[in-house]
């Protein structure tokens, strides 16, 4: 059964419902995998073993049955980011206090994809906080990327693509608030999909007692092809129940043939310059979408500076990011913006000052992200999809140092930390769907996503324009130790 570590969940689901396999021995095979190569990871951090196995027989039950109403990905193993709701199991969020916080119910989208008919064994790994490009924590420890053990496998859906690239599950889901789906997507060589904001509705996917969506942040899918992307998207969208008596789904495919396409190259910027090695990576993309007659503007950008997306987002990441932190981390990031000089207009100043904003600079800067979805809006009437980076280098060593004095080395120069969230952000701030999909490999064998930004809602050109890409060698590949 070697040969079903790496293929794709739809190929899974179909080859259960051929009775190649059935779910129960999948599930089997996973498991094995899990035991043969997770401590090494950590990427799995909960399972759900005995509960996970019942369902498997319950999905070939349902089969041998012949029933005909079966989900998409009926019999599929899958693991999920920890941060998900999964009734039974903490949900913890990498935060020590929360280690005995235990599910009562699934979230939704966990409802939704049981009911497309995932079998799901188990939770990954995440940050403190969801807040890293890294995956540690002190209740689960640290996950390694399978490509190379020493380096990170992003964050903060870390886990997530360490799984899925080291062949242990049949398909993830993740989050993304700053890259958290994206950036572990590209240093794992996995596909992975930030949706529309709120296109998928994350209840169930919060701290304790939360209902109501929190401001840029998503959950979407990982997986190992981009038919995965949109089977999952597919099944965990559409209006939570609250809205559901007048709103429904209607995401349009992808029509148009790439000789059709107008495609907007944001090849580098001078925000986050990227390493030469990435670069490369756009430029074979470029060529290839080229030789498959699409039109090319490498100098196409929407009617607002780079500058002012990026400062308008870092308002609204800090004022969202901080409001989750308790009262008393809470007050002294308080004092700590009294104390600033008035003066001080530096980045780290605003930084501080942007944590603990009132709802009156929230309204200000929601205001300029409103004037910046608009002027998206009329860009996209002339440009299919924007191609960028989305991050500026390929994996890194693991760093648990102090935030504020981690560096990333870009052309063999040291970069700051979190300038990495600029490509994130392109997407995020504006709400816009983004599909990061493999583009091969760097001279030192580690993988390069890139990302395809679309419309709003234009979920399923991304994801479309990735599937064809796909077809032309721009897919998964096993890491060597995993094979």
């Amino acid at each position: 059964m070697s040969d079903y570590a790496f293929l794709s969940a739809t190929t899974l689901a179909r080859l259960i419902r051929e009775r190649e396999v059935s779910s129960v021995e999948l599930l089997q095979y996973y498991l094995d995998r899990v035991d043969q190569y997770n401590e090494d990871l950590n990427s799995i951090i909960v399972q759900i073993r005995d509960e996970a196995m019942d369902a498997a027989k319950e999905a070939d039950a349902r089969l041998a049955k012949g029933e005909v109403n079966l989900g998409p990905l009926h019999g599929v193993p899958m693991t999920i980011k920890e941060s998900y709701d999964v009734a039974g199991t903490p949900t913890t969020w990498g935060i020590p206090e929360m280690k005995d916080n235990i599910a009562d119910e699934d979230a939704l989208s966990v409802q939704r994809m049981k009911r497309a008919g995932v079998v799901l064994f188990g939770k990954t790994n995440v940050p403190l906080r969801l807040s890293d490009f890294q995956s540690y924590n002190d209740t689960y420890g640290t996950t390694n990327n399978p490509w190379n053990k020493k380096l990170i496998p992003g964050g903060s859906s870390g886990g997530s693509a360490a799984t899925l690239a080291s062949g242990m599950t049949g398909i993830e889901s993740g989050s993304d608030i700053g890259g958290s789906i994206r950036n572990p997507a590209h240093f794992c060589g996995v596909f992975g999909h930030k949706p529309t904001w709120n296109l998928l509705p994350p209840r169930g996917h919060a701290m304790s007692g939360i209902l109501s969506p929190s401001d840029l942040s998503v959950i979407g899918p990982l997986a190992r092809s981009a038919d995965d992307l949109e089977t999952a998207t597919l099944a965990m969208a559409g209006p939570d129940e609250l809205m559901s008596q007048g709103m429904r789904l209607n995401l349009k495919p992808l029509k148009k043939n790439p000789s059709e396409w107008r495609v907007a190259v944001w090849r580098n910027d001078e925000m986050a310059p990227v390493d030469s090695e990435v670069l490369a990576a756009v430029d074979r993309v470029c060529e290839t979408l080229k030789s498959l007659g699409a039109e090319l503007d490498y100098d196409a950008r929407p009617e607002f500076p780079a500058e002012h997306h990026h400062n308008v987002y870092q308002q609204l990441l800090q004022m969202t990011m901080f409001c989750r932190s308790p009262d008393d981390v809470y007050q002294e990031a308080v004092e700590r913006a009294n104390a600033l000089d008035p003066n001080d207009q530096s980045m780290n100043a605003l930084i501080i000052r942007n944590q603990v904003g009132r709802f009156k600079d929230w309204i200000v800067s929601n205001e300029q992200r409103t004037h910046i979805r608009w002027g998206w809006y009329r860009f996209f009437q002339d440009y299919d999809f924007v191609l960028a980076p989305i991050m500026a280098r390929t994996a890194f060593p693991h760093d648990h140092g102090p935030m504020s004095q981690r560096t990333v080395i870009v052309n063999g120069k040291p970069r700051d930390y979190f300038e990495q969230v600029f490509w994130a952000g392109i997407a995020i701030n504006a709400y816009l769907p983004s599909t990061v999909f493999p583009s091969g490999l760097a001279s030192d064998g580690l993988p390069i996503g890139l990302q395809l930004i679309g419309p709003e809602y234009g979920d399923l050109t991304t994801i479309g324009v990735a599937k064809i890409l796909e077809k032309e060698g721009y897919g998964f590949k096993a890491p060597p130790d995993y094979q």
